[in-house]
């Protein structure tokens, strides 16, 4: 991941929070995102959220090329993570996928409901990082 800009202050509580590696950032996240290269997702990207949102502290967002696409992205997110996801929303319509896994959020976008929504745009202010593979 290619870091822009810092993240200041904790969240609040949401749950337990899972084990940290690196920069403290949740064990799984690297996972994930490592996961969403392998299976060729279209701009993935992290928005470090710790001190926007007692929500969560990463949205993790990528889109794929169709709805079979984003249903097989989301499934196999759920398989090699290593964790089972708090919630899950729109796995049936594979037209956006939402796994929560209370440290992260992970959304998975058919292309026009990415650009429709642009969670990148109202998250302006929280740091992005690009996943490259």
């Amino acid at each position: 991941m290619t870091n822009r800009g810092s993240a200041k202050g904790p969240r609040g509580p949401r749950g337990k929070r899972g084990s940290r590696g690196e920069r403290g950032q949740p064990d799984g996240l690297k996972l994930v995102t490592q996961a969403l290269v392998d299976r060729k997702a279209v701009d993935p990207v992290v928005l470090d959220l710790r001190g926007l949102s007692s929500a969560t502290d990463y949205f993790i967002i990528a889109s794929g090329t169709s709805d079979a696409h984003v249903r097989g992205m989301a499934e196999h997110l759920m398989q090699v993570s290593g964790q089972r996801p708090h919630h899950v929303e729109g796995l049936a319509q594979g037209r956006w996928v939402l796994l929560d896994y209370v440290d992260f959020v992970v959304h998975v976008f058919h292309p026009e409901l990415r650009e429709f929504y642009q969670l990148e745009r109202l998250w302006a202010e929280a740091p992005m990082a690009t996943v490259t593979g």
